[in-house]
């Protein structure tokens, strides 16, 4: 059964860092890695994905200041968040697709307040 699970959140100020990651587990293969946020009332949205090949796309919003990285295993994403920005507010979500199917985690929550 693939699972994953995101940790990292936390309360920040303007301009400050944080560190996502996402755990895969039930994955046999690598796959292609993403994350997702949805703001308050708002829709989901993609940010980042980081391919097999390693590869790795941004949406401009985040473009410059975010950076998506996995971990020696594969099997592990994180998501490097810097100068975070008050509309980076948002559950952050980590997605993948094995065979066609779409795999979600329960996210976990980005707030920047001052």
């Amino acid at each position: 059964q693939v699972q994953l699970l995101e940790s990292g959140g936390d309360l920040v100020p303007p301009g400050g860092s944080l560190r996502l990651s996402c755990a895969a587990s039930g994955i046999t293969t690598m796959t292609t890695l993403r994350w997702y946020r949805q703001p308050p009332g708002r829709e989901r949205v993609w940010v980042a994905g980081i391919g097999v090949s390693g590869s790795t796309t941004y949406a401009n919003s985040v473009k410059g200041r975010f950076t998506i990285s996995r971990g020696d295993a594969g099997n592990t994403v994180y998501l490097q968040m810097n100068d975070l920005k008050t509309e980076d507010t948002a559950v952050y979500i980590c997605n993948t697709d094995i065979s066609g199917n779409l795999y979600w985690g329960q996210g976990t929550r980005v707030t920047v307040s001052a």
